[in-house]
């Protein structure tokens, strides 16, 4: 068994080798953003922080920029910016996880360490056996080679609860205690059903602990339930039907004895496109952090004429700020990357106007609106610009309807669409407005984190202008900073 999976494994890993060198320098590469040396990349799974390192592994078909029989990718890292490609983790190579139709392989789950050995969960995929999905194990003393265990699969049946579709399981430990949601569906409602274990083998069914209120989707995919300072949270990745859904995040109460997740509300995560089956973990600074697949199902990628598809988002802290609201912040460490800054205050916008010192294609941008001092219904930002503008990326900030909106009609060879999020106007009278652009994509942090736009974009790489404008009106901006931010894979 350990053979036949470990020759899966190099199989595909040196395909890759043979692979990267085409890829590597193509037009829509990412300067600072996780993504595959080559082929397909969808969910993060398993981020973990193991012998002192960062690992992300994240569901990878290395052959071909498509989806296919899923393996895992894996790189890891020191800070969560500057990452290292490292083998595959792990192939389709068993009964439970391959089969002679494609739709098989090794779907997400997640990782945990356990005497000192990096322990992977993930869900075995074949459509050709009855018990479609089942949850299994591999293990590493090293972090890098796995071996799939004999027991395997350790849960090889859904219960009653749930259906066949039965997958991506999150594993913690908890007063001595390992335990586990998997993502499932009965009856029209998603479920995370809760499993539990002394020691990651032997699995113990404890029931449904949280289910769609009849609004929240068909089918939970990606299910990650964890503490987040004085409650819980569920975080999950809703489907409708066939459709997949923004995330969210569900806040309550976890109660262990009778394994129940009391809801108590429930947001949005992202009011972007591209943003898919986040994982979390806790690092060893007592942060909650997540990362998100950076880019959606059904899908315009332009990339894939290039022989890779997906990203990864930056690393974002999930906190709650001075007022007791819930908010993501990019992680500090991302900080290192800024060079070349630029600074502007105290200025009036009216109309349309161009600010040369604010271009760029790998930048971060942050900017505060004087909204008490305004009196332009709509103001914001034209990023990624062409000379002649039929190219650009749009930010407006509606003040009548308290709006930001995201327009993507013009930017590129992308998805093209309008994508609005809700901003909070009691904040002392200032919007702020944090971007990070990137080759091929754009995550604006509204208010320091309240509300995240992800969307991934194609502008030509001569498109780096950028305007300010203001509409019926003047703006007032407070500041202006502008870095570029250096590519981590050169």
């Amino acid at each position: 068994m350990t053979q036949n999976h470990s020759e899966h494994v190099n199989q595909a890993t040196n395909y890759i080798k043979q692979q990267e060198n085409k890829v590597r320098n193509t037009k829509y590469r990412l300067n600072y953003h996780m993504m595959p040396p080559v082929g397909w990349m969808n969910d993060p799974n398993g981020l973990v922080q193991y012998k002192g390192e960062y690992h992300l592994f994240y569901q990878h078909y290395p052959y071909a920029p498509k989806w296919g029989p899923m393996h895992w990718g894996h790189a890891k890292s020191r800070d969560l910016v500057n990452w290292e490609h490292l083998p595959v983790a792990l192939a389709p190579s068993e009964y439970y996880d391959n089969g002679t139709m494609d739709d098989h392989g090794c779907f997400s789950g997640s990782a945990i360490e356990k005497d000192n050995e990096l322990y992977l969960l993930y869900t075995g995929h074949s459509i050709e056996r009855e018990s479609m999905q089942v949850q299994c194990i591999a293990k590493s003393g090293d972090g890098i080679h796995f071996i799939k265990e004999n027991q395997n699969p350790v849960i090889d049946y859904f219960p009653e609860d749930g259906s066949k579709d039965f997958r991506d399981p999150k594993v913690w430990q908890y007063d001595n205690q390992y335990y586990m949601v998997v993502g499932s569906k009965k009856d029209g409602k998603g479920k995370a059903l809760l499993y539990q274990s002394s020691d990651l083998i032997e699995w113990g069914y404890r029931g449904v602990v949280a289910e769609s209120n009849g609004k929240q989707g068909d089918m939970w995919e990606c299910p990650d339930l964890f503490p987040l300072e004085k409650e819980h949270a569920l975080i999950l990745s809703p489907m409708y039907g066939e459709k997949n859904e923004k995330p969210i995040i569900i806040f309550g109460e976890m109660d262990y004895k009778v394994a129940k997740f009391s809801q108590d509300r429930s947001i949005l995560l992202d009011y972007g496109h591209d943003f898919y089956a986040p994982q979390t973990l806790k690092d060893e600074k007592g942060r909650r952090i997540m990362i998100g697949w950076m880019d959606m199902w059904f899908s315009k990628r332009p990339s894939e004429e290039d022989g890779w598809v997906g990203a990864m988002t930056i690393p974002r802290e999930l906190t709650y700020n001075h007022n007791g609201i819930f908010i993501q912040q990019p992680i500090e460490e991302l900080k290192a990357l800024r060079n070349n800054h630029h600074h502007i205050q105290d200025f009036e916008i009216h109309g349309v106007h161009r600010f040369p010192k604010l271009d760029g294609i790998a930048t971060e941008l942050c900017i505060d609106f004087d909204i008490v001092n305004s009196d332009s219904p709509v103001f914001g930002l034209h990023l990624r610009c062409s000379t002649d503008r039929s190219e650009k990326t749009i930010i407006k900030v509606d003040t009548i309807n308290k709006e930001i909106i995201v327009d993507l009609t013009s930017a590129g060879k992308g998805k093209s669409g309008v994508y609005k999020a809700p901003y909070n106007s009691k904040t002392d009278g200032k919007l702020n407005l944090r971007i990070f652009l990137d080759t091929t994509s754009m995550e604006l942090f509204v208010n320091h984190g309240e509300q995240v736009i992800t969307n991934r974009i194609y502008p030509h790489s001569s498109s780096n202008e950028v305007d300010l404008f203001a509409e019926g009106g003047k703006a007032r901006v407070l500041k202006a900073d502008k870095w570029s931010l250096r590519s981590v894979w050169k």
